[in-house]
C-alpha cells in the first residue's frame, strides 16, 4: 500500500477547472517531484492533498485512510506537513516561536525540545538567530524557518511548494542537500519545484503536469532523459 494515494482529484476555483483527474502515489521513504509550468496545477494538487482546498471528486489517501473528510489541522495530525510556496513565516514573532507554531498537534514537551534541537542540527543559522523576528531574515534563512517549522510536526510526508523560489544559486544547493538529509532521516517528501532539473536530481520519481492532468509519469532518472521534459523544463535542445 502506497503512503500517500491521490485518486482522481477534480478541484476547483469556482467554474475554473484546476485539477482534471489526477492520479498519483507516493511510497514511504520516496521522494517525489510534480512539475511543470506556471498554471499546470502543482500547487493546487498540494493544497488538496493538505485540505486547503476541497476536492468536487476523488480522494487523498494516507495509509488507506481518506483524508478528504478531514478539515486541514486535522490532517496535520493525520501526518501531512506543508512547506508553501513563498515559505509563509509568522513574520512579527521569533525564530523558536515559529518553530513552536510548528508544534501544535504533539503533546510532549520533551518532544518539541527534541525535535527544536533536530531543527537546529539540520539549520545552524536557525539555532544563531533563535531571538530574531522572521521577518528580518534573509529568505534563504526563511526557508529554512518554514521546513523546519513543518518538520516540527513528525510528519509522515512532507509537501514542499517551491523551496527554492527566489533564492541565490548557493543556497538552492544548501536546500536541496537538506531536502535530501531530511529524507535520509525517515520522512517521505512530495515536492513541487519549478527548477526540474534540481528536483529531478534528488527525486526517485516524477510526475509531469500540464493543464491540470497528469501527462507523463516515470522514474527520475527516465524523465531527465525524456526529450519532452528536456525540451519543455530542462532548457535543452
Amino acid at each position: 500500500m502506497p503512503l500517500l494515494e491521490v485518486e482522481n482529484l477534480h478541484t476547483y476555483y469556482g467554474n475554473i477547472h484546476a485539477l482534471k483527474g489526477i492520479s498519483l502515489t507516493v511510497e514511504k521513504g520516496e521522494i517525489v517531484t510534480l512539475i511543470g509550468g506556471n498554471g499546470a496545477g502543482k500547487t493546487t494538487t498540494l493544497r488538496t492533498i493538505c485540505g486547503l482546498l476541497k476536492p468536487r471528486e476523488g480522494r487523498v489517501k494516507l495509509e488507506g485512510e481518506d483524508l478528504t473528510q478531514y478539515k486541514a489541522h486535522d490532517i496535520v495530525y493525520k501526518g501531512i506537513a506543508m512547506v508553501p510556496e513563498g515559505r509563509g513565516v509568522f513574520a512579527r514573532l521569533t525564530v523558536m516561536e515559529n518553530l513552536e507554531m510548528g508544534a501544535f498537534s504533539l503533546k510532549s514537551k520533551d518532544q518539541v525540545n527534541k525535535n527544536i534541537e533536530r531543527i537546529f542540527g539540520l539549520f545552524p543559522r536557525l539555532k544563531d538567530r533563535r531571538s530574531q523576528v522572521a521577518g528580518t531574515l534573509s529568505g534563504g534563512e526563511q526557508q529554512m524557518l518554514a521546513t523546519g517549522r513543518a518538520l516540527m510536526a513528525n510528519p509522515s510526508i512532507l509537501l514542499m511548494d517551491e523551496p527554492s523560489m527566489g533564492l541565490a544559486p548557493v543556497l538552492v544547493e544548501v536546500i536541496f542537500d537538506t531536502i535530501e538529509q531530511v529524507n535520509k532521516e525517515g520522512v517521505t517528501i512530495l515536492l513541487v519545484e519549478q527548477n526540474a532539473l534540481m528536483a529531478l536530481g534528488v527525486a526517485h520519481r516524477g510526475y509531469v503536469l500540464q493543464t491540470g492532468e497528469i501527462i507523463l509519469s516515470d522514474s527520475a532518472d527516465k524523465l531527465q532523459k525524456n526529450s519532452t521534459v528536456q525540451k519543455a523544463y530542462l532548457g535543452m535542445e
